[in-house]
């Protein structure tokens, strides 16, 4: 299953919960499921930065 799977199913679970849970809530979780990777990623020094933009090279082109 590729990328387009998991935003597939994660636009379908955050509809589901946007109908089940109040909308103040639903919003907090997807901006933590937005905010963890990005802040995750700004914590890394510059060379661990460069290794993981380099590995997403290598899965890209090949």
């Amino acid at each position: 299953m590729g990328r387009t799977g998991y935003v597939v199913g994660g636009v379908a679970v955050a509809l589901i919960a946007w109908w089940l849970l109040p909308g103040w809530v639903t919003l907090l979780i997807v901006l933590g499921l937005i905010a963890a990777p990005i802040v995750g990623y700004l914590m890394l020094d510059p060379s661990q930065r460069r290794r993981v933009r380099g590995q997403a090279r290598k899965r890209i082109g090949s």
